[in-house]
């Protein structure tokens, strides 16, 4: 498989024609079509249903998209650390994140690099630890902000200072939101918004499970969230309260919502990983090394 013609592939599958995709690459369409067709016969399967008026992806096709759409990302990211000018620092550095409060650090660090260094950018991926760990295993991140407890044993890390603690956010006209902290107790009384990090799936050996012991099952949860936002916005329409970090959600005087710590206290450390062995590009060696030398500086 060619690159070029991942590209092609990933055009038509955007637009959802072959005209359109034509168009917008300046091919011509027999020229196109000539190139899936190939691209079909040498994987040996249809990628798409091809009606009156628009293509569809067959389930290979959608496989296939994911796959071509990292592939054609790491090419392009590869193709840029290698234009980066020998005499000067330059380049992209890419960034993957869970939403945390600790982010903070990244960016005073981000932006004091961008003072001595302008031609670098820095492009930051919001998801939770699955998402995160998938792109930095592919060679699609350089660095991961990861929420403890974390495998370690293809990574290497930096522990972050500060540790985030877990609560849950509440309106302000709920039955929880005069209380000081919540215990497991007062859960049981409220229909619940859980971070997807806190199922026993994805938390296996962390904190939560011996916070909630073998109860976290009987909970009344009606919705699971990885961002924030989205849990904040069903909070307000009275899904339910929201099981989450504080800091994330605007629980300030002028806002509806409330944020209440867990009790017994509940917390949760961070760390900056990347892959063992990894050969960084020089944008990449910059950032790493101002981490360091910052965190260093504030212990």
């Amino acid at each position: 498989m060619e690159i070029r013609v991942l590209k092609y592939f990933l055009a038509v599958a955007r637009e959802g024609s072959i005209t359109g995709a034509a168009n917008s690459l300046h091919l011509t369409q027999p020229t196109l079509t000539r190139q899936l067709q190939e691209l079909e016969k040498e994987l040996g399967r249809q990628l798409f249903i091809r009606g009156k008026h628009r293509v569809t992806l067959t389930p290979e096709g959608m496989m296939l998209r994911k796959r071509a759409q990292e592939i054609v990302d790491l090419a392009e990211k590869t193709e840029a650390e290698f234009h980066t000018a020998l005499d000067t620092i330059s380049g992209d550095v890419y960034i993957g994140s869970g939403e945390t409060d600790s982010m903070r650090h990244v960016a005073q660090i981000i932006k004091e690099i961008q003072t001595e260094y302008p031609d670098i950018k820095f492009h930051i991926y919001s998801g939770n630890a699955e998402d995160v760990t998938e792109k930095l295993d592919k060679g699609l991140l350089d660095f991961g902000v990861l929420i403890q407890p974390i495998d370690l044993s293809k990574y290497d890390n930096i522990t972050l200072p500060e540790k985030d603690v877990w609560g849950v956010v509440v309106r302000k006209d709920s039955p929880l939101a005069s209380k000081q902290y919540i215990t497991l107790e007062n859960l049981y009384e409220v229909p619940l918004i859980a971070s997807r990090q806190m199922s026993p799936k994805y938390s296996k050996d962390s904190g939560f499970l011996d916070w909630f012991g073998d109860k976290y099952n009987d909970l009344d949860i009606k919705a699971t969230y990885n961002l924030v936002y989205n849990a904040a916005v069903m909070v307000k329409a009275g899904v339910g309260a929201a099981i989450t970090l504080d800091k994330l959600v605007n629980t300030s005087n002028e806002s509806e919502l409330r944020f209440i710590p867990l009790k017994p206290r509940l917390e949760s450390g961070l760390d900056i990983v990347w892959k063992k062995y990894q050969v960084f590009s020089p944008a990449a060696k910059v950032f790493l090394d101002k981490l360091q030398k910052t965190l260093q500086k504030n212990s």
